[in-house]
């Protein structure tokens, strides 16, 4: 059965940072892509980064490009979202996923197998 469970979410003042993990289970970690996504209220959940398999290449939305890093621990299973300089818009519940197939865009939710609970961030100003 697959599991994942994120933590790390918080409060925190503009212009701090926060880590996110996401722990996995139920699966063969190291084949799995992964990815954070994000969803903001009243807004549709939205890419935020992503892992391939080995941890070799990362994707980032435009957003977060520079502030954020994905970074993943296969000996663990465990995936990881660095956020710096954070802004109150990143303020939103951030969710991990797991992708079965390196095929199809990094960036689409639709291409995204299993779903975290999901772990609040608030930004204040």
């Amino acid at each position: 059965q697959v599991q994942l469970v994120e933590s790390g979410g918080g409060l925190v003042q503009a212009g701090g940072s926060l880590r996110l993990s996401c722990a996995a289970s139920g699966f063969t970690f190291s084949s799995y892509p992964m990815g954070w996504f994000r969803q903001a209220p009243g807004k549709e959940r939205e890419f935020v980064a992503a892992v391939t398999g080995s941890g070799s290449s990362t994707f980032y939305a435009d957003s977060v490009k520079g502030r954020f890093t994905i970074s993943r621990d296969n000996a663990k299973n465990t995936v990881y979202l660095q956020m710096n300089s954070l802004i109150p818009e990143d303020t939103a519940v951030y969710y991990c996923a797991a992708r079965r197939t390196y095929y199809g865009s990094y960036y689409d939710k639709k291409e995204y197998d299993y779903w975290g609970q999901g772990t609040q961030v608030t930004v204040s100003s």
